[in-house]
């Protein structure tokens, strides 16, 4: 009589291969587990957006207008941007804020907006700042001395989850932006730091050439889009630098006038061949301008800031294009929206929808000069010549079949 006995584990043999099923389940699930985050991440930063054109919309019911994309204070001299306990008191906020310092009360941080709508104390120096703040423009370069600390706060509701940047040198870092037209002319309206008014010709340049919805430093409504609120851009995301040399978040300086342009001045040659979304090393920078740090001017890093690589983006190229600037970061530039999205990124329209806008997007001529007065432009009241991408950022242009589906 033989006894029997029962097996009371596995063999080295059977172990290994029960890992091995393992691990290739665990292959095979984790680009589905890590595809669902990102559908995750994508739907909140789209819920974010949807909210901002809510707030866009009872801003416009409580005051018949637009929130500005340039606005506070104007600069009547003295140190403007306070860098020094003495000169706080008499610091402006230049006509640079941003649209989105409006829309804080409606966006449910109205404990931000009493910071900023009344005189605000730096709790380290005890510097007491006006209303409507200092100018954002450079406080890496001075929160040393003063703080204040609105324009360093960074709003959630402003933010895309699928964005990594965090921390310095971003102050109060965005993913939303306004959309300012199909052109680079007259980016940041005509009106001096001062306030003064614009000359008359200056004036007819903005009406000609600023056709998106912001019109800079200028007051708007949504009577003004004519072309219909639910086809055109309000607003789009841009992904925040993360000082990487990145072409979306970092500016190259374009060797020529981008408004006047010609295959030749659009950045394309500091771009790295071997790895097309950043610069080639040793690329020309962008030159520095009003006494900031190389590393604060960059895409997404300053909230309360309205002037072109940190407020603006422009329908001429195609979403997720390089940044070309034809001077500084404070002035013209190509400035495409960004994101960290596959494939596209989201727009605001004028009806409060969010869409997504791929990136092969009909763009019509990259190389056509832009709409203006001066002669070399494209003459005022013309046909975007950036196609069904430039017809979208405009407003009143009248082109029709401008749907996003």
């Amino acid at each position: 009589m033989k006894l029997s006995r029962d097996r009371s584990a596995f063999t080295l043999v059977e172990l290994l291969v029960v890992i091995a099923i393992i691990g290739v389940l665990v292959g095979l699930l984790l680009p589905a587990v890590q595809a669902a985050r990102e559908a995750a991440r994508r739907m909140s930063c789209s819920n974010n957006f949807k909210q901002i054109g809510l707030a866009v919309h009872n801003y416009h019911s409580a005051y018949k207008r637009l929130p500005t994309q340039g606005t506070g204070t104007p600069n009547r001299g003295g140190n403007p941007d306070g860098p020094t306990v003495a000169a706080a008191p008499g610091a402006s906020s230049r006509l640079e804020l941003s649209w989105l310092v409006g829309l804080t009360p409606f966006i449910e941080q109205q404990a931000i907006w009493e910071q900023i709508s009344n005189p605000f104390q730096d709790p380290a120096s005890g510097a007491i700042f006006p209303p409507m703040g200092p100018g954002p423009r450079r406080w890496l370069a001075h929160h040393a001395v003063t703080r204040y600390d609105p324009w360093l706060t960074e709003i959630p509701g402003f933010r895309c989850p699928s964005d990594p940047g965090v921390g310095l040198p971003g102050q109060g870092r965005t993913n939303y932006v306004a959309c300012q037209g199909d052109s680079a002319e007259q980016i940041n309206g005509s009106i001096g730091d001062s306030g003064n008014t614009a000359s008359t010709q200056a004036a007819i340049n903005r009406q000609a050439s600023c056709r998106g919805v912001f019109v800079p430093r200028e007051k708007s409504a949504f009577r003004d889009i004519t072309d219909g609120l639910s086809n055109t851009i309000m607003a789009g995301e841009i992904a925040s630098d993360l000082g990487d040399n990145d072409t979306r978040t970092r500016g190259a300086h374009s060797q020529g006038n981008v408004r006047q342009a010609n295959g030749n001045l659009l950045c394309d040659d500091e771009v790295d061949p071997l790895r097309p979304q950043f610069w080639r090393p040793g690329f020309t920078v962008v030159p520095l301008q009003g006494g900031g740090t190389d590393a604060e001017q960059r895409r997404g890093l300053k909230w309360a800031m309205s002037r072109s690589i940190w407020g603006v983006f422009n329908t001429i190229l195609p979403p997720n294009g390089l940044i070309c600037m034809d001077t500084n970061n404070f002035n013209t530039g190509l400035l495409p929206p960004s994101s960290r999205h596959q494939g596209g990124v989201h727009v605001l329209m004028g009806d409060g929808a969010v869409k997504f806008v791929t990136d092969s997007i009909e763009a019509g001529n990259r190389s056509s000069a832009h709409v203006g007065t001066p002669a070399a432009l494209v003459p005022p009241g013309s046909k975007s010549p950036f196609g069904l991408w430039g017809a979208l950022g405009t407003r009143a242009s009248s082109e029709t079949d401008v749907t996003i589906e």
